[in-house]
């Protein structure tokens, strides 16, 4: 298990809290890609990494949701939803 010194690892984290980690590293990405030290990306690279995995291990099922695919985003528009 990794300790970070902003916080545990994320396998210690519970739902809620891994998902508040990930908004975190998501929206910082471009700023630190920028402007952060090589260091700093590595560090953030390296967070996000882990926190990502952690989520895809806990819900392994993610993405064979049909609406995160073409089709499925094809059967989300108005006129699949009203059969035109």
């Amino acid at each position: 298990m990794t300790e970070h010194k902003d916080g545990p690892s994320a396998r210690m984290l519970d739902d809620g809290r891994l998902l508040k980690e990930l908004e975190v590293v998501h929206r910082t990405r471009h700023e630190t890609l920028l402007y952060g030290s090589d260091d700093a990306l590595a560090t953030h690279t390296a967070r996000t990494k882990e926190l990502e995995a952690e989520y895809v291990r806990r819900h392994p099922g993610r993405a064979q949701t049909s609406g995160r695919t073409r089709e499925g985003a094809r059967a989300r528009t108005p006129e699949a939803q009203h059969g035109e």
